[in-house]
């Protein structure tokens, strides 16, 4: 038998030549074992676990030296305050990503039926978001992975929100429909970045990480395409590289959109450039 703060001290051990996170990886992980929060384990750190509890502890904790994320190990991940499934089929939700939350909601009118369309969905934490945090909007979402919208549904499902999902790459099985707002989190690093084969990365969908033309061949495609479906006044939401700014503005201002801006994420990146369409 083995006590819970052995147990952790011996994990985090283990964990430390391979994460930079290796006591938070050791306590969220059995955590998930014992179905408790992390208080728990420090008011009973004396607490033995149970044999089946421990061998499955060691196991969960092989994945993780393997490299394999925690997010895919446990099947969940927090954003915006929520709980969402992933699974290898989809990209890990990242706080970065909450950047398109928080402008999106400054831009959609909080009693109104805005019209709001997600590209490239995956998990599908952008449009269930948006959906719960704004009730009245319609609100549709795109994934050319069938196992994307599977996933995606389910999150959607679980909580309680209404969303029209469409298997679509990117505009392609979107009916000619106008809409007040566009956002996507394409995929946008080069085709030979480095860190494509670099932590977390090397485990996630490479279809919805990289893109040619130096990581900017979809950004390109939705800019362009998007103009057939913007309301007019209606605004363009693109997540990008923090080295991409300059880039993504230009691609905006060629397609003639106005107001472009770009927003920095928690770390002071440039995570976010967006822009408005007025012509009609």
């Amino acid at each position: 038998m083995q006590r819970i703060k052995s147990a952790l001290d011996k994990a985090t051990l283990l964990l430390s030549a391979d994460s930079d996170s290796a006591a938070l990886d050791a306590e969220i992980l059995l955590c998930f074992i014992l179905n408790k929060e992390r208080t728990y384990l420090r008011t009973w750190p004396d607490l033995e676990l149970e044999t089946e509890q421990t061998d499955r502890y060691w196991t969960l904790i092989q994945e993780r030296q393997k490299g394999t994320p925690i997010a895919y190990i446990t099947g969940h991940r927090e954003f915006w305050s929520r709980d969402f499934l992933v699974t290898p089929d989809v990209l890990i939700p990242r706080p970065d990503t909450e950047l398109l939350i928080e402008l999106s909601l400054t831009l959609i009118p909080d009693n109104t039926a805005t019209k709001i369309i997600d590209l490239g969905t995956g998990s599908g934490i952008i449009a269930v978001t948006l959906a719960a945090e704004r009730p009245l909007a319609q609100i549709s979402a795109t994934d050319l992975s069938l196992a994307a919208l599977h996933i995606a549904q389910l999150n959607a499902n679980k909580h309680q929100t209404t969303i029209k999902f469409l298997h679509s790459d990117w505009f392609a099985n979107v009916p000619t429909n106008k809409f007040d707002l566009i956002i996507s989190n394409p995929p946008y690093i080069a085709e030979y970045d480095k860190h494509l084969s670099q932590g977390d990365l090397r485990f996630e969908p490479l279809s919805a990480l990289r893109a040619s033309d130096q990581g900017l061949s979809d950004i390109k495609l939705i800019a362009d395409t998007a103009r057939d479906y913007l309301e007019p006044g209606g605004y363009l939401l693109i997540e990008h590289g923090y080295d991409q700014q300059q880039a993504v503005e230009k691609i905006f201002i060629d397609y003639d959109y106005t107001t472009v801006k770009t927003a920095k994420d928690l770390s002071g990146q440039p995570r976010v450039t967006y822009g408005q369409w007025l012509k009609i």
